[in-house]
């Protein structure tokens, strides 16, 4: 008997230290998923102040995706190369105000080679009700499951009709169009979780209104709010 003792002891302590371990990681990892929310209003910011995208496009989109930081060498051996905020705004025809958003990761082989270097950060506007579908439906292919286009600067005339997605990538701290064509985008449960304290889906963050902007992502929803509150399309 003293020697079950002394094994269930043992057992119970292990477990103790595991459940602690766990409790640490994932305190680390919800530190980690602000800092990215946090890094993403920063990105944006650099991108709204820079005047590279044009306000009125930005205006027209029905979601923004925010991707900072992210790793070339991830793309060349096909793992996931970065993650970031989609923030969309509200109501079925996307013409409410910013919610809060939900944290997507990025893949693919040919990404940021295009402006001839590592292009860390990427902003995708999200143009069409299609793409929002596609986009919370599950894993989406840029180029194939949603039409993709090099977003265009404020001086260009290229005309970018049909384009579910324009897409910018920053280069040597400049925004420039990228093409994003061959790239895989699909929701971090993992991350949602953690951030928002229980099981969610990316549609029920970014269309359901039924949680509140995290610590973190505060700034980024009160950018837009501020800089684009209003749809420019009556749908």
């Amino acid at each position: 008997m003293p020697k079950i003792i002394k094994i269930a002891g043992a057992l119970l302590l292990t477990l103790l230290v595991l459940m602690s371990f766990s409790a640490s990681a994932r305190a680390d990892d919800t530190a980690k998923d602000e800092e990215t929310l946090e890094k993403a209003a920063t990105v944006l910011q650099g991108m709204l102040d820079a005047k590279t995208v044009p306000a009125n496009l930005l205006a027209k989109a029905d979601c923004v995706i925010v991707l900072p930081s992210v790793k070339k060498g991830g793309f060349i051996i096909g793992g996931t190369g970065g993650r970031g905020p989609m923030i969309c705004r509200v109501g079925k025809r996307f013409i409410g105000r910013w919610a809060a958003p939900a944290m997507y990761s990025i893949g693919g082989a040919s990404i940021g080679l295009q402006v001839g270097g590592t292009a860390s950060d990427f902003v995708l506007l999200v143009m069409s009700p299609h793409a929002v579908d596609k986009l919370l439906e599950g894993k989406s292919k840029i180029g194939s499951d949603m039409a993709a286009a090099a977003g265009p600067g404020v001086t260009s005339t290229d005309s970018v009709s049909g384009a579910d997605i324009l897409t910018y990538g920053r280069s040597s701290g400049l925004f420039v169009g990228i093409s994003l064509s061959g790239a895989s985008l699909s929701a971090d449960e993992d991350a949602n979780r953690r951030l928002y304290g229980k099981t969610i889906s990316a549609h029920d963050i970014v269309l359901g209104n039924t949680v509140k902007p995290t610590a973190g992502a505060k700034r980024l929803v009160s950018m837009l709010n501020a800089k684009v509150p209003k749809h420019s399309i009556q749908k």
